[in-house]
């Protein structure tokens, strides 16, 4: 019993802790993953940079081709001073206000005055106010025609204020994708240079409203990942600083978690096997001291019975000799209980004497219906014994198999041996021991007795396996047919 609780308890150690390496290795993966999603969003980010810087070098060159071709008209209408190419000039001039007209290019013509002489349905008014900050956001051209000084304004062509509009929205869906990503990374972006907050996301405020708490901020979050270096669209250099999700964060406390839950567990698990023992022991010492009165009452009845007997009468010697076998009995009752509980001495000793012994007690106060068989080898087979405990063994098992017996029927005794065991066969001609309880008769407190104490085989079970380190257990039993116990010494 005391083995099957040690084998149990070592399974469940074993089963902890291959459900604490599962999910270890569940929460491994998961963090991998949350890992990998951050490292598939960090590329993003620098291919999204990539695409923001390559859309602001095509509007730079959409400004810089606006600009050549306003330098272009201005250059042909200030060549009109020449008058040996007004043929060419005029097929020149047609060519650009095609080019102008058909890139949208919005433009206005002014004399020295400020007034207004192209477009037409503006003629003769004054540039100023709204108008002329409008016009103003690139550069004026100053040219001369026939010695009159003119200024050329122009602003965006339509077709470029709608892309100027696709890029400002794209720098801001950049920001946004970076900070309020979808694998929800905490993520701050600050300056290169003076480490000033551009953007923030997936965070709360309150731990970086300070420049110390975001200077700590920013060193805690370097210490976890290298920061990504991007330029934004207005050519600035920015830091983009971020750290694990808050699910990595909560899957490095779980192994831990499962490893303190498993503590409790096993400090439970001690607790209540530890309680299981304590009731066992007070069973086995409630059950001692019952099987104690039950061994002194045979003895002792007799020698009262004795007693009585012998008064006013002559005494005889075999009256003496009934007294000394009781007292005998007393003697021997009292080594085999100042044995449990202590290690008892093994001194070698014949097998075959020690159960004869045991059997030839047991047939005079057995029922007079019982049959002894016995079958024992003619050379004596010694082995480390301590023959008052192993005759208490046989006793207990003979007195179980009388009972099943109900006073009629054979009780057999067979000893063999090899070269290395000696085996013992104890066989009754009773009830039966069903093949379920065949382990569970050796608990202690378990009996089918109606006066029983469930005592006897588990005392049998601990002097043979734990004092003698031999075994015990049901070699054969069918219901209504008998039972056969084995007990294995070793020589």
């Amino acid at each position: 019993m005391k083995k099957t609780k040690w084998i149990l308890l070592a399974i469940t150690v074993a089963l902890a802790f291959v459900a604490l390496w599962q999910i270890n290795h569940i929460a491994t993966q998961i963090r991998q993953s949350e890992q990998a999603k951050v490292r598939i969003w960090a590329n993003a980010i620098g291919q999204k940079m990539e695409l923001v810087n390559h859309t602001e070098r095509f509007f730079e060159q959409v400004t810089l081709d606006e600009h050549r071709k306003m330098q272009l008209y201005t250059n042909i209408l200030q060549s009109f001073n020449n008058s040996d190419a007004n043929l060419d000039l005029s097929f020149s001039l047609a060519y650009v206000n095609y080019i102008v007209d058909s890139s949208h290019t919005q433009l206005i013509i002014t004399d020295k005055d400020s007034i207004i002489t192209t477009p037409r349905e503006l003629s003769g008014k004054k540039l100023n106010g709204d108008l002329l900050k409008e016009f103003s956001q690139n550069p004026p051209f100053h040219y001369r025609i026939w010695g009159m000084p003119m200024t050329l304004y122009y602003k965006e062509s339509l077709i470029y204020s709608d892309m100027r509009e696709m890029l400002t929205s794209l720098n801001t869906s950049f920001l946004e994708d970076i900070t309020n990503n979808s694998v929800f990374v905490p993520v701050i972006i600050v300056d290169e240079k003076d480490k000033s907050l551009i953007s923030s996301g997936n965070i709360q405020e309150k731990e970086f409203d300070t420049p110390m708490k975001l200077q700590a901020k920013l060193d805690d979050m370097a210490s976890e990942n290298t920061p990504i270096q991007i330029t934004l669209p207005n050519n600035q250099k920015a830091l983009v600083y971020y750290e694990q999700t808050p699910l990595q964060h909560s899957l490095r406390w779980v192994p831990l978690l499962y490893m303190f839950i498993a503590f409790v567990i096993m400090i439970v698990s001690y607790y209540l096997f530890r309680t299981a023992k304590t009731m066992e022991q007070n069973r086995i010492w409630i059950g001692m001291a019952k099987e104690t009165a039950h061994q002194l009452g045979t003895p002792i009845s007799s020698l009262i019975a004795w007693t009585e007997y012998l008064q006013n009468k002559t005494f005889e010697e075999k009256y003496a000799a009934e007294v000394r076998k009781d007292i005998s009995r007393l003697e021997t009752i009292t080594h085999r209980f100042s044995k449990i509980g202590s290690v008892p001495e093994l001194v070698d000793a014949d097998v075959v004497t020690t159960t004869n012994n045991a059997i030839t007690y047991l047939k005079g106060r057995a029922p007079r219906k019982i049959q002894f068989v016995t079958n024992f080898p003619d050379e004596p087979l010694s082995c480390p014994l301590n023959p008052y405990l192993f005759e208490w063994v046989i006793e207990n098992i003979c007195k179980n198999a009388i009972d099943a017996m109900n006073g009629n029927g054979t009780f057999s005794v067979i000893i063999s041996s090899d070269s290395k065991h000696i085996y013992i066969d104890l066989c009754d001609t009773g009830k039966g021991i069903p093949n379920s309880l065949h382990k569970k008769v050796f608990d202690s407190g378990f009996t089918t007795k109606q006066r029983g104490w469930g005592l006897g085989l588990s005392l049998a079970k601990r002097i043979i396996e734990e004092y003698h380190r031999g075994k015990i257990f049901v070699k054969y039993s069918v219901p209504g047919q008998g039972t056969v116990f084995r007990i294995v010494l070793n020589k």
